[in-house]
């Protein structure tokens, strides 16, 4: 652990980083997948699962904020432009409560990879501009829906002065990257502990969250070992409701009683960590 920057807390090994994943759809798509589990036929729009991810703006993200705040545990919102454009007054809420927003595409079914450069880069420019509008922050960190980039996202990203990405699955912790733009960090995202795959596409009760969660950090790492980070990901809209946030609230005080060796922070921070100076 001699080699983690000087403001990781010495002792603890893992790294853990809370996300909310606040997605909407434009007008005519809705989500690939969803509770019903049978997609309809190319071309139907499937109101059901439109409904079901409305959800998360309309009231599943108030609960999350209510569970974070009784837990003391600030989270990055990773937020699609559309959702901010239409509910300006979560956005205040999320800021109010402390935490941090993130980009997350304009809307969930625009993936970066299947853009081109001119169009990646107008829609990132749209969220830029309402996600800073409705938070009245800077807009510093992304996560591209899929976790699917182009190959031009970490360059548009650093020309737009963000300082993190956290669309990497290739390392256990955060490094600065350069790109013809500037540095980045990229931040690895883990996906044991993420509703999405774990309760929708796996069909895990929701108490396997938790301990999910209590497996991989239980018992005391050995003096030596190698750290590494770990995120609990919870999307609005399908831990956002009552049984859901029931278990993400559990996971939290899971994570406070290993402090020992478990670090609970968030995307923000541990960018700050491993940011490099931009030059000039």
């Amino acid at each position: 652990m001699s080699d983690l920057p000087a403001a990781w807390p010495p002792g603890r090994a893992i790294a853990v980083s809370v996300s909310v994943m606040l997605e909407g759809w434009s007008d005519g798509a809705a989500p690939g997948i969803g509770p019903m589990g049978n997609p309809l036929k190319p071309g139907v729009l499937d109101l059901q699962a439109r409904s079901w991810a409305a959800y998360g703006p309309n009231a599943g993200a108030w609960r999350l904020l209510d569970v974070l705040a009784r837990a003391g545990v600030r989270a990055v919102f990773y937020t699609s432009g559309i959702v901010a454009e239409r509910h300006p007054r979560l956005m205040r809420a999320i800021v109010d409560g402390g935490h941090t927003v993130g980009g997350h595409s304009w809307a969930q079914e625009i993936i970066p990879a299947a853009q081109t450069r001119a169009d990646e880069a107008r829609d990132l420019r749209r969220c830029i501009e309402v996600l800073e509008s409705t938070t009245g922050q800077p807009l510093r960190g992304w996560l591209s829906p899929r976790c699917t980039p182009s190959a031009d996202t970490a360059e548009l990203l650093a020309a737009a002065g963000f300082t993190w990405q956290a669309d990497y699955f290739d390392e256990d912790l955060p490094r600065p990257i350069d790109t013809p733009a500037g540095p980045l960090v990229a931040l690895p995202f883990t996906m044991e502990v993420n509703d999405m795959p774990h309760s929708v596409r796996y069909g895990n009760e929701p108490a396997a969250f938790t301990s999910t969660f209590e497996r991989i950090v239980t018992g005391r790492p050995a003096p030596d070992a190698r750290p590494y980070c770990l995120d609990v990901t919870v999307h609005a809209h399908v831990f956002g409701r009552p049984f859901g946030a029931l278990e993400f609230e559990k996971t939290l005080a899971a994570a406070r009683r290993y402090a020992a060796h478990v670090w609970l922070t968030d995307h923000a921070t541990l960018a700050a960590l491993y940011a490099r100076p931009r030059p000039g």
